[in-house]
């Protein structure tokens, strides 16, 4: 783990985990549950980081480059008509992708899309995200994870390949 911060929140959710469902188990089986958990949990930041690469990945594709801190929805309303790709069939691709992915994210469950667009378009955290929504940290990882299985098999689904 590059992240000094990234492996001490792991650490800390590995070791909150512990506490919250082995607290009563034998002090002498702690070890092994300790480094399951822990193996487990990389195991998800992993799965998360590759999520939340490809979802970036995709909508930088539609952002333009010379803006680093644009917001990826405004740039897809904003500046559909004055981006151009290449190409008259890029432009018409590009519009059929945009509103193939609008429309499958409002085809999420309402808690599905909250957490989605929460978490991966206004870039805020499982902390902010379970405050706002009123919901535990667990809750927004669970509806986040479902939200982009669900998104990824509708757009594969519709020959869109990530």
């Amino acid at each position: 783990m590059r992240d000094d911060e990234a492996a001490l929140d792991i650490v800390q959710d590995a070791m909150l985990k512990l506490a919250e469902k082995y607290g009563d188990k034998p002090a002498g089986e702690l070890p092994m549950l300790f480094q399951r958990i822990l193996q487990n949990t990389i195991r998800d930041y992993y799965r998360r980081q590759k999520v939340r690469s490809l979802w970036t990945t995709l909508l930088s594709a539609f952002t333009p480059s010379d803006d680093d801190e644009a917001d990826p929805l405004e740039t897809l309303e904003v500046e559909q008509g004055s981006y151009s790709p290449a190409t008259p069939h890029g432009s018409v691709e590009q519009s059929q992708v945009l509103a193939i992915i609008e429309e499958e994210i409002k085809k999420l469950p309402p808690r599905q899309r909250e957490a989605f667009l929460m978490r991966y378009w206004e870039d805020m955290d499982i902390a902010e995200t379970a405050a706002a929504m009123g919901c535990s940290e667990g809750s927004v990882k669970t509806h986040c994870s479902r939200a982009t299985h669900s998104l990824a098999a509708a757009l594969k689904a519709k020959g869109i390949e990530l």
